[in-house]
């Protein structure tokens, strides 16, 4: 009976943790994370995006390898009743690119959209970080041109500014300048897809190994390398227009120039910067890519970029660009940088003699319809008044109304 009871009281003890990778969120964390969202959600509105919702889980073969997303180990997978493989979505564009194609396949006008949600990763990888995270995006899709490029950019730059962060940099990079370099090269697919992935998570030094592991002559491994060192203000795309003269190279360095010249006219040109070395273990990326970062964190709090043959895998042949924050690690550079998140307060406490609660009920109900809301507190002796206005205070309420025994408020 003894080691039943204890068997009990461990598993309760279990149930209370969550497990690896996630986490509550509650209080002062909650409210501060829906006022960032609604921060975000307020200035991307006011480029005309409109809000749209995809499901949480989708057939397994949306986020497929043919896609160039998230690998399947790193899925969180499961069947339905009828035997498919669903899972978690661990990245919002597929979805969307799914979403589009289904309903508005007709549409040949450009479509403007802003999401919100959470992701899943299942991987061991994450150094700490969570494996489901909340997202906000947006998307432009119809729209191949440099000006929509450049209207992506600008709003989220104009985004960021609007939840209090002021030191950050917009990274930006353009996939067919490497590719370029890998066709002057003539490296294989293999090859290709070996040196993307050490690109984007920065290991040259691996990059170099792996080349000269394949008897690569000097020249194209120093070709490579030079990579590394073509990031920087504008300059640096003169300086990668005379490493190579591919036709792929000179096309993403003339819409990056062109970039530049949208930007300046949006006035956002300080917060960004180039690195032509830029690339993702995301393969639907087909040409402007971008990250930024800010100090306080380890880690990108914005990815985006321009995908434009995704939707054509769904059936819909259109071009598309967007981008997607991550809000919990933009949360935490704003902890980190001391930037205060300003919350309203507008709760009223009323704290009620049990005598008295038709009275209270009374007016809480009025004060409601002002649109005021009233949370109503029995009053216990034992605690004092001290306690319930501590209370008040964790719980931001603007004041804290006390009903007597008399009737009086105080």
């Amino acid at each position: 009976m003894q080691d039943e009871r204890e068997k009990v009281e461990s598993m309760k003890t279990e149930l209370i943790h969550t497990p690896e990778g996630v986490r509550d969120i509650y209080g002062r964390e909650y409210a501060e994370k829906q006022q960032i969202q609604k921060k975000l959600q307020e200035r991307i509105e006011l480029f005309g995006y409109q809000g749209i919702q995809t499901p949480t889980f989708e057939f397994f073969e949306v986020f497929g390898k043919e896609i160039g997303t998230t690998p399947a180990k790193d899925l969180f997978k499961f069947f339905d009743s009828d035997g498919n493989i669903l899972c978690l979505r661990p990245d919002f564009t597929p979805s969307m690119a799914r979403c589009a194609a289904k309903y508005f396949s007709k549409e040949d006008m450009p479509l403007r959209f802003t999401y919100q949600g959470n992701t899943f990763s299942n991987t061991s990888l994450l150094q700490g970080k969570l494996k489901e995270t909340t997202q906000m995006g947006a998307e432009l899709l119809g729209d191949d041109s440099v000006e929509a490029d450049g209207e992506i950019i600008s709003m989220l730059v104009d985004a960021l500014l609007h939840t209090g962060v002021k030191d950050f940099q917009v990274s930006i990079g353009e996939v067919n300048f490497f590719k370029g370099i890998c066709e002057q090269l003539s490296l294989s697919e293999e090859e290709e897809d070996a040196l993307r992935e050490y690109i984007s998570n920065k290991n040259f030094f691996a990059a170099k190994e792996y080349l000269e592991a394949r008897n690569k002559s000097e020249a194209v491994t120093n070709t490579i390398m030079q990579i590394e060192d073509l990031f920087g203000s504008v300059e640096v795309l003169s300086q990668a227009g005379e490493l190579l003269d591919h036709p792929l190279c000179r096309q993403a360095i003339e819409r990056l120039t062109a970039l530049y010249q949208v930007l300046c006219a949006y006035g956002v040109e300080k917060y960004v910067s180039f690195d032509l070395g830029m690339l993702s273990s995301y393969h639907y990326y087909t040409g402007i890519i971008f990250k930024v970062y800010t100090y306080g964190i380890g880690d990108v709090i914005v990815k985006g970029g321009r995908y434009d043959r995704l939707l054509p895998y769904f059936g819909k042949d259109s071009a598309a660009i967007g981008f997607v924050i991550v809000i919990d690690d933009l949360m935490q550079a704003l902890n980190r940088q001391k930037i205060s998140i300003s919350l309203p307060v507008k709760l009223i406490t009323l704290v009620y003699d049990q005598s008295h609660f038709g009275q209270a009920l009374s007016m809480a109900e009025i004060l409601r319809k002002e649109g005021k809301p009233v949370q109503l507190l029995p009053f216990r002796s034992e605690k004092g008044r001290a306690a319930y206005e501590e209370y008040g205070k964790k719980q931001r309420s603007q004041e804290v109304i006390f009903l007597t025994k008399e009737g009086d408020l105080k």
